[in-house]
């Protein structure tokens, strides 16, 4: 390995120190990491702040968001850790979706218009191992295919082509992303480490910057490199200390939620008049495989507590925000690695899973619920697994689109591929986002004949033109067909799916139109 990529590779871009904030560990993001980048540095100015909440170790999608209007297919699928139906939170503006009974806090933004939920993300052949769910997600790749670079750092290379050289700058003083916690993920994560630490928001480790001239060695280059380093972690380090000291009084947040307690520093920061535009944080248990429930009461347990952890601390942030006044500032989106089973196990609790719901939060957010309830046979097996509607990068874009006002030829570029964009969020300055409405309440799009199928079966779907695309998927959740992937003109099309030599049992036709995507459930019998 030669000296410099050994110092690259080694050394962050910002040197680690040992770090608390609030009793929190942080780590400021200054370069183009692979989560953080695209939302960060863009060459243009704006204020506007994404917050990413991470709920590490694949939440149970199904028993956070439930579909009452099949409740019984639901309920015969997991009666042992099933929400009875009366306790369902329900939600303005549908009789067909609810949510948790601990999730009171998200269940008051939902009503007021602050919350969108987005059914079964996902992506083709899911993978269900923590670790690489973890790196697709981070990454934004296809699940074969392994990436360095993550979704956002590619945009920010683009737009800092430089850096770390000559930063921090007047246009952009702050770290680029910042986040709490003490392990860097893949997001943190770019040609080098990214992340710097900090003692507290009042101190910081002083380093004695030496002027002398660099020696004409060759180890001079590399001197050079780790005196910029360290002048980088002592400027981003004073201005993070700067900016928390800068604010005097919050809202309350519960001392015994670590979720809660993260999103107030971030809430601290952002009023504190930093410029950095994304925030990570990140809070874990979601690993439910046993006692998800409690065995007398299924509305209490782990999940419940796990919920009413992120709902509570999502309301208080989003209190807390608006009472500071910059609650329009910030959006915010949680994301898991995976979701969890349809159907439950003998312990009280589910197996790694596919597609789950995503929630983005904000005062400028698009309210509502983009896409179906999940669909569920009425004779669940174990290893049965929600199909996605939408793919995770979709959302990824749509926000850098809707909110950062990534142009359509920077998003190919940055997500390597063209993803449909959702109705998220609503930024004025980035104009007309091309948003078409979502055509999902209740209008069927696709449907197949006969249903059931022996070997063939016809499949009918209305575009209303535009890139449209059928997909067939098995009950593990992977694409196993891609019937039509083009460009229609409005109308209605048929396409026939031939499933000679597949197993009998039930497959799933994925319809996708743009903003508008469903599923179809078929099922091959003898």
């Amino acid at each position: 390995m030669k000296r410099r990529d050994f110092f690259k590779q080694t050394l962050p871009a910002s040197v680690t120190l040992p770090a608390l904030l609030n009793g929190f560990s942080v780590k400021a993001f200054t370069g183009a990491s692979p989560l953080v980048q695209a939302l960060m540095g863009t060459a243009t100015d704006t204020d506007k702040v994404l917050v990413l909440i991470q709920l590490n170790g694949g939440n149970d999608g199904l028993n956070m968001v439930i579909p009452i209007d099949i409740y019984r297919d639901y309920y015969n699928a997991r009666s042992n850790i099933a929400i009875p139906q009366n306790k369902i939170l329900p939600l303005n503006g549908t009789s067909k979706t609810g949510l948790h009974p601990s999730m009171t806090g998200v269940q008051t933004l939902f009503n007021e218009n602050k919350v969108a939920i987005v059914q079964a993300v996902g992506y083709d052949k899911p993978n269900f191992s923590h670790f690489r769910a973890t790196d697709i997600w981070m990454s934004a790749s296809d699940s074969e295919q392994v990436l360095y670079t993550g979704w956002v750092g590619r945009y920010l290379n683009l737009e800092f082509p430089n850096f770390p050289h000559g930063y921090p700058t007047a246009q952009m003083p702050d770290p680029l992303a910042i986040q709490i916690g003490s392990v860097a993920s893949l997001a943190s994560q770019g040609s080098f480490p990214m992340a710097m630490t900090i003692s507290d928001p009042t101190s910081i480790y002083d380093f004695n910057n030496v002027g002398d001239p660099v020696p004409s060695t060759p180890w001079g280059k590399e001197l050079e490199y780790i005196r910029m380093i360290m002048g980088q972690t002592e400027a981003y380090g004073n201005v993070i200390r700067a900016a928390a000291a800068r604010v005097t009084s919050q809202g309350s947040y519960p001392s015994n939620n670590d979720l809660a307690q993260q999103l107030r520093i971030v809430a601290r920061l952002v009023k504190g008049g930093l410029k950095t535009r994304v925030y990570m944080v990140s809070t874990g248990g979601f690993d439910t495989h046993s006692s998800q429930v409690d065995t007398a009461d299924t509305t209490i347990g782990t999940h419940a507590k796990l919920m009413a952890r992120v709902s509570d601390a999502i309301k208080c942030f989003m209190d807390d925000l608006k009472g500071l006044g910059v609650d329009d500032r910030v959006i915010g989106m949680t994301f898991s690695e995976f979701g969890r089973r349809i159907k439950s196990n003998g312990s009280f609790g589910t197996d790694h899973g596919a597609a789950a719901p995503v929630i983005v939060f904000g005062k400028h957010v698009r309210g509502g619920i983009i896409g179906t309830n999940p669909t569920i046979s009425s004779n669940a097996r174990l290893n049965d697994n929600v199909p996605y509607q939408y793919d995770f990068r979709s959302i990824y874009a749509s926000l850098l689109r809707q909110w950062f006002c990534v142009s359509d030829t920077d998003l190919k570029t940055v997500m390597l591929k063209d993803f449909p964009n959702i109705p998220l969020c609503i930024n004025a300055a980035c104009g007309a986002t091309g948003i078409d409405d979502v055509r999902n309440d209740g209008e069927q799009l696709i449907i197949n004949y006969p249903n059931p199928f022996v070997e063939r079966t016809t499949i009918t779907f209305n575009t209303k033109g535009g890139h449209t695309m059928v997909q067939v998927l098995d009950t593990m959740g992977r694409v196993i067909r891609v019937l039509t992937d083009r460009i229609y003109t409005s109308g209605t099309y048929t396409v026939t799916f031939d499933g000679y030599g597949l197993p009998l049992g039930v497959y799933y036709a994925r319809f996708q139109n743009g903003a508008t995507q469903q599923v179809r459930p078929m099922l091959k019998t003898r």
